[in-house]
């Protein structure tokens, strides 16, 4: 990868970052009773979200880099399949955590809307493992399942301990718009330029 090609994946993800922000923002202030007076308020509420989905867009490449990093120190710790292994186990404990664990060993009382998050991100990671998988190939499945699980969760820690649905839907949504996203498009910004 070159400085082009990063600089390419570095804005376009900060695009997905705001406009998911913008978007669920919007939506959630329109189903709440959030009152904006006149069109500056209007615009600096703009600004906000604006400015929240580009800040949880770079969150979003902090864990990306930060999982090829692993991936490929894992690659090059375990055999392939034992890799592939690991990420499985880490990517079930991951979930399992966030459904289960903090609600029944840890005592939360968020049971409920980390299940629900669980299984949209569930649903969601399957569904980008599919397209992943058609656009390169089979082995893309199990990476692809652990970085969309496993890399988000740990990522969404921080508004978990929030404990107000609202805001883990505001950074949740567009965090999970950029992993999509920077693990979709990985494979063309990584192809040579004469394929």
């Amino acid at each position: 990868m070159n400085l082009k090609r990063w600089l390419y994946l570095f804005w376009t993800t900060l695009v997905v970052g705001a406009a998911g922000s913008l978007i669920v923002g919007l939506l959630l202030q329109w189903t709440s009773t959030v009152e904006l007076k006149g069109t500056a308020d209007f615009l600096v509420n703009v600004g906000i979200l604006l400015g929240v989905g580009i800040m949880v867009s770079v969150y979003s490449q902090m864990g990306f880099f930060a999982y090829m990093m692993v991936n490929y120190m894992g690659n090059g710790v375990f055999s392939r399949r034992t890799w592939l292994y690991v990420q499985i186990v880490l990517t079930a404990l991951a979930l399992l955590e966030l459904m289960f664990f903090r609600a029944f060993v840890g005592g939360e009382s968020r049971g409920a809307s980390d299940m629900v998050l669980g299984l949209i991100l569930l649903v969601i990671a399957v569904g980008v493992a599919y397209f992943k998988a058609r656009m390169t190939n089979a082995t893309a499945w199990v990476p692809t399942l652990f970085f969309m699980i496993a890399v988000t969760i740990v990522e969404t820690v921080g508004v978990l301990k929030i404990g107000v649905d609202q805001a883990t839907a505001w950074i949740a949504a567009p965090l999970i718009a950029c992993n999509a996203y920077q693990i979709l498009i990985l494979h063309r910004i990584l192809q040579p330029k004469n394929a």
